[in-house]
């Protein structure tokens, strides 16, 4: 290796320290030892969902989250290989289809006692083909009483040497360009002994087979959660995240875990070895039980990985635990185990460029939401894996993100998945109320002729855009003098200064760009054509 230069392991470790991150960089590459000079974005699409090209904010401009919308149920798991303990959605766009896979399970809730015994643990999948109307196809591949009429497409049971756990699946299209055919599609299921994953491969997403005869990642953690992997195009590697306690468990053989519910990750060049394990730590935010994690490259911009952790909390019992919806069969599940009828779960966003150290926002980005039969208890608002694009309900709109997560879980006879929506790269604005602010980015390097914007103002707000020398001194036809004010609501403006506007010239140097806003929010920009 070159003298003047470093492995990616050790940048990756480097950058981690200086708060870069692996997005600055094409995969499987050495780096100099020096961090740039300036960021090179290139072409890609950039979010303020961290403060990775911040600089400074000054006067009202801020960091926004913002809210999925609720929208229709999707799904309705009253099948009777489903229930109430169905959960942890897997959900992709696969073409011109969208598939999702899901845990079929059902609990029954009775005084002292937690029934799980009314069928095993089942790997199911629906389809659609807007990602708003789903169906459970009648795949007849699995029995179920006497009849292969189901969705089923994993069940669990013990297979040569492995004992696999089909309710714990987080399935993906494998975006590996040197994925063989009859490993197209991959499922990460957790193995129910030895402990451990296993990995499986599908030529269709519909037939499976186990990739190892023995668990990878055995005895690393928890894993009794949702635990995934996935091809990060960014370095050209596989990660996987999976769930950990932060102490370890004291008594294996009676498994009692100790410390807060976690997340650790590796990387892998064939999803069957691992390496540069660690665990996911955050800029600024407590230690707190995290029961999944559902990161994955966002769609629109794969060098951001971004994930929807579960925040799991004990309330206690006091007069608003005993005001929230159904609480008879709030204590009946208490009175199993306490935690069972006095837990919350909610949503969480985080985001990260390294894929170990997150922007974690400590306020729930899915709330529990109104008050209704359904919400407000233990294994509520789990967000499926992960956000895809979908039309919008509104004729000539365009196209918005929709998510889904868990309602009815371990209540009634049934578990739902509702639909959220959100804007186009809306998961976090730069924002000013109307006395306005601004925001000045690090040194960056762009490619191609024009600034792309994703915004929204009021009637009376503007956004304008400064491109400056790295000394933050406007460059001439450039300045927020000679940009056109902007003002409206889309996710694809183009920045037009006096004159042309074509800042092609610029492509390759140092710059840095500068935001006026004025009761609007920022989502997104990129340079482009």
């Amino acid at each position: 290796m070159h003298a003047n230069t470093i492995s990616r392991r050790d940048w990756l470790k480097t950058a981690t320290a200086i708060g870069l991150g692996a997005g600055l960089f094409t995969s499987r590459q050495s780096f100099g030892q020096d961090p740039p000079a300036a960021i090179d974005i290139g072409s890609r699409r950039e979010l303020f969902i961290d403060r990775f090209l911040i600089d400074r904010l000054e006067g009202d401009a801020r960091q926004r989250l913002h809210h999925p919308v609720p929208r229709e149920i999707s799904l309705v798991h009253d099948a009777p290989w489903e229930g109430t303990g169905s959960g942890y959605h897997s959900v992709f766009r696969d073409g011109d289809l969208y598939r999702m896979y899901y845990k079929a399970w059902h609990l029954e809730a009775s005084e002292g006692k937690l029934d799980t015994g009314r069928h095993p643990l089942f790997c199911c999948y629906a389809e659609s083909k807007d990602g708003i109307l789903w169906e459970k196809p009648e795949l007849g591949i699995h029995e179920f009483h006497g009849s292969k009429a189901n969705n089923i497409v994993m069940v669990s049971g013990t297979f040569g040497s492995l004992k696999v756990d089909a309710g714990h699946p987080a399935v993906f299209k494998d975006e590996n360009p040197s994925a063989p055919p009859e490993a197209r599609y991959k499922a990460i299921l957790r193995s129910s002994g030895p402990n451990g994953l296993i990995p499986h491969q599908s030529p269709d997403g519909i037939h499976w087979s186990p990739m190892t005869d023995a668990p990878i990642l055995g005895g690393r953690g928890a894993f009794d959660s949702q635990n995934l992997a996935f091809w990060d195009p960014t370095i050209g590697m596989y990660r996987a995240y999976w769930r950990i306690f932060t102490a370890g468990v004291t008594d294996e053989k009676n498994w009692k875990p100790a410390g807060h519910r976690a997340i650790r990750t590796a990387v892998s060049e064939d999803l069957i070895h691992w390496e540069e394990e660690a665990d996911v730590t955050y800029e600024d935010s407590p230690s707190e039980h995290l029961y999944t994690n559902q990161v994955k490259p966002y769609c629109r911009a794969p060098h951001i990985l971004i994930g929807f952790p579960t925040r799991y909390v004990e309330r206690g019992w006091s007069p608003s635990m005993e005001a929230l919806p159904e609480l008879e069969h709030r204590r009946m599940r208490s009175t199993s185990s306490d935690r069972y009828g006095m837990a919350i779960t909610e949503g969480l966003l985080m985001a990260s460029r390294d894929g170990v150290r997150f922007k974690r926002w400590n306020e729930a980005f899915l709330r529990p939401g109104i008050e209704r039969p359904g919400t407000w208890h233990y294994g509520h608002q789990y967000i499926a894996w992960h956000a895809v694009e979908t039309k919008s309900e509104l004729p000539g709109a365009p196209d918005e993100l929709s998510l889904y997560a868990g309602e009815s879980y371990w209540t009634g006879n049934s578990s739902e998945l509702r639909r959220y929506t959100l804007r186009l790269d809306g998961f976090v604005s730069l924002s000013a109320a109307m006395n306005g602010g601004e925001c000045v980015s690090r040194p960056l390097t762009f490619s191609g002729n024009r600034l792309h914007l994703n915004f929204a103002t009021s009637a009376a707000g503007a956004l304008r855009v400064e491109l400056q020398q790295p000394d933050g001194t406007a460059i001439p036809g450039f300045s927020i003098a000679d940009c056109h004010e902007l003002f409206g609501d889309t996710v694809d403006r183009v920045v037009t200064w006096k004159g042309d506007g074509n800042a092609g010239s610029l492509a390759g140097k140092p710059v840095r760009l500068r935001f006026e806003l004025k009761d609007a929010e920022l989502y997104s920009f990129w340079f482009g054509l």
